[in-house]
């Protein structure tokens, strides 16, 4: 019987994920595909109320452990009420962000270890892993840089955090990337969007070529 696939998408702040997201989506429709596109923190409406808890930039005073459990919240609900009826549906779901973001950011980053915290994602998603996973990786000076000119980005919480924090995520990812080499391809997105998007596109086509055998 034929099954959708559920893609992610990771990377640190100003990677350039939901751009390049959009016109991933387009090719993949103007291939004939059935597409479904949607975000982590969010895509329905209980876990966009989440989001904007999470990431307002106001609760300065947010504990860690609050934080990651407002993830895995929001992802339960997302993945229950979004992601697995489309893929029940046979569709191709672009998801920006999923667990990974939990272990890099709160795992990794914010210091409550890794296994903690996949164990609080593990109870929220089931074993509903993607079955691909397309890691942006950037400088973060980089991608700070990119998202101080960027006059239509949505400035969050996360984006006040000081240099150090940003690059302990991107070595967080690389933890991450080491427990799931099998799921998880890496791209280089210190280059231009259109590179970055010819190359998500070549990553993607493979994967459904193999998976479509």
């Amino acid at each position: 019987m034929k099954q959708g696939k559920f893609i992610t998408f990771e990377g640190g702040e100003g990677a350039g994920k939901t751009t390049v997201i959009e016109k991933v989506e387009q090719w993949l429709i103007h291939s004939k595909h059935d597409v479904l596109r949607t975000r982590e923190p969010g895509g329905i409406r209980i876990a966009e109320e989440i989001r904007h808890v999470i990431l307002d930039v106001a609760h300065t005073e947010m504990d860690g452990r609050t934080e990651a459990l407002l993830y895995a919240a929001a992802r339960r609900q997302h993945l229950v009420e979004k992601v697995l009826p489309a893929i029940e549906q046979n569709k191709l779901v672009l998801c920006d962000r999923f667990i990974d973001s939990s272990l890099a950011y709160q795992g990794f980053a914010r210091g409550l270890g890794m296994d903690e915290v996949l164990s609080i994602n593990a109870f929220a998603i089931e074993g509903h892993m993607p079955d691909l996973t397309i890691y942006f990786e950037v400088d973060p000076e980089i991608g700070l840089s990119r998202i101080q000119t960027d006059n239509i980005r949505e400035l969050n919480r996360l984006d006040q955090e000081k240099l150090d924090f940003h690059y302990a995520v991107r070595e967080g990812y690389e933890q991450v990337k080491r427990r799931y080499p099998e799921r998880i391809q890496t791209i280089d997105a210190n280059q231009s969007i259109e590179k970055v998007t010819e190359e998500v596109i070549r990553v993607i086509q493979a994967f459904l070529s193999y998976n479509n055998k």
